[in-house]
């Protein structure tokens, strides 16, 4: 559970959008933290604080509830000091403009007044007063005071009007809350790039030679590496549907595309030494020619033999002198798993391999995953959630990878 034992304090303002602050809860919930909420007096008329309190298991703290009895610690100060960090989520324009000036007016703006924790604020207004220059300026006065002010976005809103300033969605605040508690100093704007899913290597305009690699590991990879704060580019074929937004993604299809787009990518440097990732399953062998069109099957017979050519070896000729390179290893001899793992490390020049030993419990697609990390000198198991390992595991290199 990645955010376990974090504690999370929403405040939660007046805006019809309020109903996505709950599945916010739900998120925040299910990956471990602990979630206590703030209402105003304008978020009771949309949603009765039970429901709240249902969701997050937790009492709500209002107006009504506020106590300076010190057993309980259920007031504006007191909560602050619990807290990890405070999102508003939705927050008006009202709020935003009064948090701007400093006023402090009711409970929940006293609240923010005296929070020394990061605070992530998630708009939501009607197109007129998200953009009235009032608000931007607003916005961009808490931005230079180290506020996090998210973007809205453009949808049809509750009015009918198509325009700015829609919440953005609830998973996309969690994954915008996650990397403001889970970066850390080493990875925080170091450059990472990824490959994954399985290549797609043409037959003809209809066919392809493929195989059975999701995509979740590299995405659940990328994912992590963008909480820890990393700079991270997604180069892969498929299963990137659930990655946060901000990450570089490139779509490719081919062995070749992926490799050009590797290279691109690793020809952008950061001040700190970068990472590759190679979780991709690139096909052995490609046909040897492909074809325009459809090959039909009337003229191709009642067999058909197909070429194939041995394919390039990505991670073997790119360049890994200024980087750390990790490949990652699927095997299903359980003898000979390990040793091929060890091989890979020393004859493609790495600098840890990721070796995953399928079988009918640990395969293709699934959401969790039996990894073993081998360094040159020692290796760690990992296993669970795909997430949660990936988590484990950068944390492990950031302690054996400090010499830089």
């Amino acid at each position: 559970m990645i955010l376990k034992d974090k504690n999370i304090l929403l405040a939660v303002t007046g805006s019809i959008a309020i109903y996505k602050s709950l599945e916010l809860i739900r998120l925040f919930i299910k990956a471990g933290a602990n979630v206590k909420v703030i209402l105003s007096d304008g978020a009771k008329k949309f949603i009765n604080p039970i429901t709240f309190e249902a969701i997050s298991q937790n009492r709500v703290l209002d107006e009504s509830s506020e106590s300076w009895d010190k057993s309980q610690n259920y007031n504006h100060i007191d909560i602050t000091k619990w807290a990890d960090i405070l999102l508003i989520a939705p927050a008006t324009a009202n709020t935003i403009n009064k948090i701007s000036c400093g006023i402090a007016d009711n409970l929940l703006l006293q609240t923010v007044l005296a929070c020394k924790k990061k605070i992530i604020i998630a708009p939501a207004a009607n197109t007129n007063m998200i953009e009235n220059p009032i608000t931007i300026q607003s916005i961009n006065n808490l931005k230079n005071l180290g506020f996090e002010v998210l973007q809205t976005q453009t949808k049809e809103l509750v009015c009918k009007d198509v325009g700015n300033g829609a919440m953005l969605e609830p998973i996309d605040i969690f994954h915008k809350t996650c990397k403001e508690l889970l970066k850390t100093s080493y990875w925080e704007n170091r450059r990472v790039v990824l490959s994954g899913g399985g290549t797609v290597e043409k037959i003809d305009d209809v066919r392809y030679i493929s195989n059975f690699s999701s995509g979740k590991m590299a995405s659940n990879l990328a994912t992590a590496l963008y909480y820890l704060g990393a700079d991270v580019s997604l180069v892969i074929t498929r299963g990137y549907e659930n990655i946060p937004k901000d990450i570089d993604l490139q779509i490719v299809d081919s062995s070749q595309t992926m490799f050009l787009a590797l290279q691109d990518k690793l020809a952008l440097k950061s001040l700190k030494k970068s990472f590759l990732f190679m979780v991709a399953a690139i096909s052995d062998y490609i046909p040897k020619e492909s074809f325009s069109g459809k090959l039909k099957k009337e003229k191709l017979g009642e067999t058909w033999s197909l070429e194939l050519s041995k394919n390039i070896d990505i991670l073997a000729t790119l360049n890994k002198s200024e980087i750390y390179a990790i490949g990652f290893k699927a095997e299903m001899d359980k003898k000979e798993a390990k040793t091929n793992a060890q091989n890979m490390l020393k004859n493609k020049n790495l600098d840890a391999v990721c070796l995953n030993i399928l079988d009918e419990n640990n395969s293709f697609g699934s959401q969790n995953n039996n990894i073993e990390l081998i360094l040159k000198d020692k290796s760690f198991d990992f296993c669970g959630n795909k997430l949660d390992i990936s988590l484990e595991i950068l944390n492990r290199f950031e302690k054996e990878f400090t010499n830089e």
